[in-house]
């Protein structure tokens, strides 16, 4: 039998619900514009003109809009070079870089060898040792192969990374043991299973990981700068950089530059959103 006491508790819990949920959803909303201000703030500056961009106080919206930044970064500097190096560049790395690692994940994961806890533990060092302490000696190195300057020298070193093997490893250790030793009885070949069963099951977490290399290597600065001397094979970021350092009055210009450069990233993560969230769930989870 109901009392007006337990339906005195349910109203109540039904309350604190409904207030959790308002708050939760205004910091939902705050938190999202937040994150969404400054990519808000570069879209709007990139039609503004570059008094408006100066103004102080800042205004948010202007009272003209403009296209002339846009003209202007594509008549200054070759943006159109700049984008196809760092698609050639990108997706180099991004294409070496994941069948690469996927390989190392496997063979970490699914093989058995000698010293191969302490192989992979010293690749897990690695990746506590910033660019910074490695750059000048990988510039000597690429310099006396004589790769300075060209695709190859900026592809080769990132064809594989210790967060790729790392996470690939992470993934391939948690699939059933069973399904590569019924493989094994049909007589394939280990390759043949790492590329017949074992990487198609591993679909999102590879996407996932593609997604990740191209962000590094599409917004990578520093590196493409200094494995790059001519105007001819700089990247985006590196042909901005240098265009803020000579044009710096010019903001305008290098906020459409810049808003051009993101462009490609947006709309490969809209259309690899759900294998990217997918792939991150499952990495490291086990069996």
């Amino acid at each position: 039998m109901v009392t007006e006491q337990t339906i005195l508790i349910a109203e109540n819990k039904r309350k604190k619900f409904s207030r959790k949920k308002i708050f939760t959803t205004i910091g939902m909303v705050l938190a999202l514009f937040i994150i969404a201000f400054p990519f808000l703030w570069l879209l709007l500056s990139s039609f503004k003109f570059e008094k408006d961009i100066i103004s102080f106080p800042p205004k948010i919206f202007a009272d003209n809009y403009t296209l002339d930044n846009y003209i202007k970064v594509w008549s200054t500097i070759p943006l159109l070079d700049y984008i196809k190096n760092t698609v050639i560049f990108a997706g180099g790395t991004v294409i070496t870089s994941v069948f690469f690692d996927s390989l190392a994940g496997y063979a970490f994961a699914r093989m058995n060898f000698k010293g191969k806890s302490v192989l992979f533990y010293f690749v897990l060092l690695t990746m506590m040792i910033p660019f910074q302490v490695f750059m000048i000696p990988l510039f000597l190195e690429v310099n006396l192969l004589g790769l300075l300057d060209t695709y190859s020298g900026l592809i080769i070193p990132r064809m594989t990374t210790a967060f790729g093997i790392f996470m690939m490893r992470s993934f391939f250790i948690t699939l059933p043991s069973s399904l590569e030793e019924a493989a094994r009885i049909d007589g394939l070949n280990e390759f043949r299973i790492f590329w017949k069963i074992m990487l198609p099951l591993s679909k999102p977490t590879v996407l996932s990981l593609a997604i990740f290399t191209l962000m590094n290597s599409w917004n990578d600065l520093l590196y493409p700068l200094i494995l790059t001397s001519s105007s001819e094979m700089r990247t985006l970021p590196a042909g901005l950089a240098l265009f803020t350092g000579q044009n710096i009055s010019f903001y305008g210009p290098v906020m459409a530059g810049t808003v051009i450069s993101m462009l490609p990233l947006l709309i490969v993560y809209m259309f690899a959103q759900k294998y990217f969230v997918q792939g991150t769930a499952m990495t490291g989870m086990k069996e």
